[in-house]
């Protein structure tokens, strides 16, 4: 059985991700913005979960958060879930915690981050836009998901040692997707599950992205070395930690 660390688990995919894993015999970490939001994931501590708090949004809590993870043990997997769709936080939430988290957080088997088959439609450039909140680049949703998929394949590229795919969980029917999602919600997080736990030779393969168990392709920025390395610095500097 793994143990792994699921962000943004007090509703939709991330709560879904971690029931199923309990579900499954996993150790799993469950994670909240706030200390009250963390009641709502009592259910899942009363069955032995590990409950973390820590505002995404926040550098200083983002770095305490990755400090009461490491306190509580190894773990052999993270999947990064935690998002937002807009607002002035998005940059910091769907692209900087994932890059602090896996910076400061004790080097797992395996990282899990969250697309959307929306980051075709990003832009590159971004970073050098004009500043929202706490300084960040102004970023839409497309954006942010072009960035965190270019990282998880950066991260692949730079760890041959860690297993690093990004997922698309579809549309699906959450608070944030909305009630008329017409993609099945199982399916939205039997991906990521898969990717942290089993031993398919096709889940220990790295620098993948993944829509319903089935690889597909990226926008080609993804790949793109220049870009990844520029994205790589810019967080080393928004976050004051570099990948190493």
């Amino acid at each position: 059985m793994a143990r792994i660390f699921v962000t943004g688990s007090t509703d939709g995919l991330g709560r879904a991700t971690a029931q199923s894993l309990l579900d499954d015999g996993h150790d799993v970490i469950v994670h909240a913005r706030s200390e009250g939001r963390l009641s709502a994931l009592a259910d899942l501590v009363d069955r032995g979960a590990v409950g973390v708090v820590g505002d995404l949004s926040d550098i200083a809590q983002t770095r305490d958060l990755a400090g009461q993870v490491n306190r509580s043990g190894p773990v052999d997997a993270v999947i990064h879930n935690a998002g937002v769709l807009s607002g002035p936080h998005t940059f910091q939430v769907n692209v900087a915690a994932p890059y602090l988290l896996t910076a400061l957080i004790h080097r797992p088997h395996r990282l899990i981050y969250l697309s959307s088959g929306m980051h075709r439609g990003g832009r590159l450039g971004g970073l050098g836009d004009g500043e929202g909140s706490g300084g960040a680049p102004r970023v839409s949703y497309s954006d942010s998901k072009l960035y965190v998929t270019a990282l998880a394949a950066a991260v692949a590229r730079l760890w041959p040692d860690v297993l690093s795919n990004a997922v698309d969980p579809g549309w699906v029917p959450t608070k944030m997707g909305g009630p008329g999602a017409p993609d099945d919600l199982r399916l939205g997080h039997l991906t990521q599950e898969w990717l942290a736990t089993s031993d398919d030779p096709e889940a220990l393969t790295s620098g993948g992205y993944w829509h319903h168990q089935h690889r597909e392709k990226t926008h080609p920025a993804v790949r793109d070395q220049h870009l990844q390395e520029t994205l790589l610095d810019y967080l080393a500097g928004f976050t004051g930690e570099r990948l190493t």
